[in-house]
């Protein structure tokens, strides 16, 4: 595990303002900011009131603790991490970065979050590449359907290490070895588990993470992170980059551009404007991502574990059905149901909203992602309305 928790409570719920009016299930779609978060926005509006009392050291105090936090969360160094809007924003870097042959494969898999192909598709009339789209042998997408369809000609593989649209985990280390036995690369996607789940990108072997701040790390939309091996980055093709990436730009007194070289850090692919106290989104993540660090992902995991076989127990057997894996081991933190038809899921979904339990509906599932503001008692709410 990357992270260990090392706050002895049990109950965090305080940490949260309470949700007076709904149930809320859906951390999956939009993290609420814990207090310590909120309060950090605040002091960031009163810097702006008056920004002569800060000096220019402030623009990179943020930025690094970010970076620090993250590096602590996924197992990877600051160094590697550039903070970015997205988890689109680092795949897009990949895409204009790596060195493409014409007939080079790209492999995603049916059904992804749509990135991998808004992001992958233009690159097959921009490059010649081809964008190979890998349907699941059975329900849930699996290590052997990615590994059946690289060829010699697969270049990278770029997945989700938990599916948003049902939760499944990936065994990301069984592709990786795969992927760098023949010197093609691993992309994840962590936007559903990095902060829920422990990670250890050692571990998993990925070449390339990219993550959404506004799930499980418990930032504002508009924030994430894109990690890049360090072996890998030097070997990038050269692009534009953000001019605080300038090795030497931290003295502001002695700019000179005149051949700028990127520091030999994932910086360079940062998205300006982060590296500044100024950036309320960025304020509020360095808290946020410190926060989760305290907790500890294994923290949340086994939380919301308990939870969701709870949901699964209790969900009514002759009108829902799981649309996630059963076994804990094989999916990330939250899970997915769906009715009989598509039609009674749809009403269904409708039916939980009208009550103010607020859960996603993803492809035809209901998406149910709790964390530790949720107790029992949410579950106990969300299946008497299913059941009434």
């Amino acid at each position: 595990m990357a992270t260990t928790s090392t706050a002895p409570r049990t109950d965090w719920r305080q940490e949260w303002f309470e949700f007076e009016d709904a149930t809320y299930l859906n951390l999956a779609g939009q993290s609420p900011m814990p207090k310590v978060s909120l309060r950090a926005l605040q002091a960031a509006q009163e810097w702006k009131k008056f920004p002569h009392h800060k000096p220019d050291s402030s623009f990179f105090e943020v930025p690094n603790r970010i970076r620090a936090s993250l590096a602590k969360l996924i197992g990877g160094k600051p160094e590697e991490i550039a903070i970015t809007t997205g988890a689109t924003t680092g795949v897009a870097a990949v895409a204009y970065g790596l060195p493409w042959k014409p007939g080079d494969e790209i492999i995603t898999a049916k059904g992804e979050f749509p990135l991998q192909y808004t992001v992958w598709k233009p690159m097959e009339e921009r490059e010649g590449v081809k964008l190979k789209i890998v349907a699941p042998g059975e329900r849930f997408i699996t290590a052997d359907d990615l590994l059946r369809a690289m060829t010699p000609k697969t270049r990278l593989v770029s997945v989700s290490l938990v599916r948003f649209d049902d939760g499944s985990l990936l065994e990301a280390a069984r592709i990786s070895d795969a992927c760098h036995a023949q010197g093609a690369l691993l992309l994840l996607d962590a936007s559903q588990c990095c902060g829920t789940l422990p990670m250890d990108v050692e571990k998993l072997g990925a070449d390339f993470v990219v993550c959404a701040g506004y799930k499980g790390l418990l930032s504002p939309f508009g924030t994430g992170f894109f990690w890049a091996r360090s072996s890998r980055i030097l070997t990038m093709r050269p692009g534009p980059f953000y001019w605080m990436a300038v090795a030497g730009s931290d003295n502001f007194a002695s700019l000179n551009f005149d051949n700028p070289k990127p520091a030999a850090a994932a910086k360079r692919w940062d998205s300006a404007e982060p590296a500044s106290y100024f950036n309320f989104n960025l304020v509020a993540m360095d808290v946020s991502t410190d926060f989760v660090v305290q907790l500890g992902p294994e923290t949340v995991a086994e939380h919301n574990r308990a939870l969701i076989d709870l949901m699964y127990e209790r969900l009514p057997k002759d009108r829902c059905v799981p649309a996630s894996p059963l076994d804990a081991a094989r999916r990330g933190a939250f899970g997915c149901f769906a009715a009989r038809t598509p039609e009674k899921t749809a009403e269904l979904y409708q039916k939980l909203r009208a009550e103010n339990v607020i859960v996603s509906l993803r492809e035809g599932n209901i998406r149910v992602s709790p964390h530790l503001y949720n107790t029992e008692r949410d579950i106990d709410r969300l299946i008497s309305v299913v059941t009434a």
